[in-house]
């Protein structure tokens, strides 16, 4: 197994994405947000003329468009997102939360976004665009539900538990861009002049065609990006919005990690099964140890796991859980295999030792 450390490059141009930033930051309209963990701050020290002299610049960049970006959008719908139901939720743009009530939730949107299929009994219509500014919906996944959903341009995104996916629902310029939090497999659509790109905290993958799941959950330390087939680069944000940015070419087979609080970047070979099987209702596991697995059924299932006793089930396990079966049965399994008790507390709670 092979692993890669990435360096920093300098690159003094301004990408759009960070236009876009510095444009809102100057205006004053970019709404703060407390998150979980400790947000990146952004310092710019320039003189008083040269600041004169960049926001003419860029005011003449954004030729008076001033069209919310998707990462400030998804942002700052963070609590109005935040939906008490254990279905999926869909949430369109005037704020109205459509439920979504099948096990596995399908959506579909039409190639103009204007109609929204849900399931096979289901349908909405919304306007593309409001004021000519894109419309975004809002896909909520809760714990213990999973999603598929076809975007406008046809490609395909399946969203497992506890995630959340902000997306346009008409994609009107020049790039394909979606918001991700949690866990999704994609399946882009193919179109070399409208480049797909799934932004997440501290990170932003760019593809033109090609199928690969990025896990980026809040309460996980690293955001993991595996490659199925095609190519992607993915593109890692740094402090400073001025600074450079790392930047790495990702091949079929590889798994790229960003560790948000260190600011590392890590590449290796993995198995890429292991990352696509729960789009099948399976979990694969290879010497893995018992508090990931756990973590993974926990948010499968939407139960919480405690291991009480950290030396219950030591060591690394192989294999295949059936994730179709009830988590009793699940349980059962890995209890055969490793030496740990574990027992219901509560209706939704299980705690594990020897």
């Amino acid at each position: 197994m092979k692993e890669d450390n990435i360096q920093s490059g300098e690159n003094v141009k301004l990408t759009i994405k960070e236009k876009e930033h510095l444009k809102y930051r100057l205006m004053g309209s970019v709404r703060s947000l407390k998150a979980r963990r400790r947000r990146t701050t952004y310092t710019i020290g320039i003189s008083m003329a040269a600041s004169i002299a960049l926001i003419v610049g860029l005011w003449l960049f954004f030729d008076g468009n001033d069209t919310q970006s998707i990462s400030d959008f998804a942002r700052s719908s963070v609590q109005s997102n935040k939906v008490e139901s254990d279905e999926v939720v869909l949430v369109l743009e005037e704020g109205e939360n459509v439920a979504v009530e099948e096990e596995t939730a399908r959506i579909n949107y039409s190639a103009s976004g204007e109609k929204v299929s849900i399931g096979n009994h289901k349908a909405i219509e919304q306007k593309a665009t409001k004021d000519q500014k894109l419309v975004y919906n809002t896909l909520i996944v809760p714990y213990g539900k999973r999603s598929v959903l076809e975007l406008s341009d046809g490609s395909t995104v399946w969203l497992n538990s506890g995630s959340r996916l902000v997306y346009p629902v008409f994609f009107k310029k020049d790039k394909r861009e979606v918001f991700l939090e949690g866990e999704a497999i994609f399946k882009v659509t193919h179109n070399k002049q409208h480049p797909f790109i799934v932004l997440s905290e501290g990170q932003e993958i760019e593809v033109l065609g090609t199928e690969f799941n990025v896990s980026s959950y809040l309460d996980d330390e690293s955001t993991n990006t595996v490659l199925k087939s095609g190519s992607i680069r993915i593109h890692y944000g740094k402090k400073s919005m001025l600074s450079a940015k790392d930047q790495l070419q990702v091949k079929p087979g590889i798994m790229a990690s960003y560790n948000r609080k260190e600011g590392s970047i890590k590449s290796k070979e993995v198995d890429v099964d292991r990352y696509f099987s729960w789009r099948n209702g399976e979990l694969i596991f290879k010497n893995d140890n018992l508090e990931y697995i756990m973590k993974k059924l926990s948010r499968y299932y939407n139960v919480e796991i405690n291991i009480v006793d950290k030396t219950s089930g030591q060591g690394t396990f192989s294999g295949h859980l059936d994730l179709k079966e009830d988590l009793d049965k699940v349980m059962g399994i890995i209890k055969e295999t490793a030496d740990l008790k574990y027992q219901w507390i509560e209706e939704n709670k299980i705690i594990i030792n020897n």
